[in-house]
């Protein structure tokens, strides 16, 4: 059986260890921020569902963007490094999702509504 998850308002998903998710246009991918009190990293969150705004960016990396001194991206097809290297970095204001120019996807530089939940990226 799968984790239960709860939505929150339109825009968001509650996860069962508290954080939050939101749909991320940019990397048609799932993205979580943890808000509240705890340990670890926390985000702050206007409360809305509907229209969210959380502070500071948020920046999500793998691949070398998360070891600088590792192996790049190699696109020429070598199978001991399949490109998974990404760098989504953003402001979620209001329910809009600013992708900053370091983004590595196709986003970068615009500024888009967050996609529904409900909706696929």
């Amino acid at each position: 059986m799968g984790d239960v998850t709860i939505l929150v308002g339109t825009k968001l998903n509650r996860l069962t260890d508290g954080s939050l998710a939101f749909r991320c246009p940019g990397c048609n991918e799932t993205h979580r921020v943890t808000v509240g009190n705890g340990s670890g990293p926390r985000w702050g969150w206007n409360g809305s569902g509907d229209a969210p705004t959380f502070t500071p960016s948020i920046l999500v990396q793998s691949g070398h963007f998360v070891q600088p001194n590792g192996k790049h991206c190699d696109r020429s097809g070598d199978p001991d490094w399949p490109c998974d290297c990404l760098c989504c970095h953003s402001f979620v204001t209001d329910g809009r999702i600013q992708f900053l120019g370091d983004c590595t996807h196709a986003l970068a530089g615009q500024t888009v509504d967050l996609p529904d939940w409900s909706e696929k990226c």
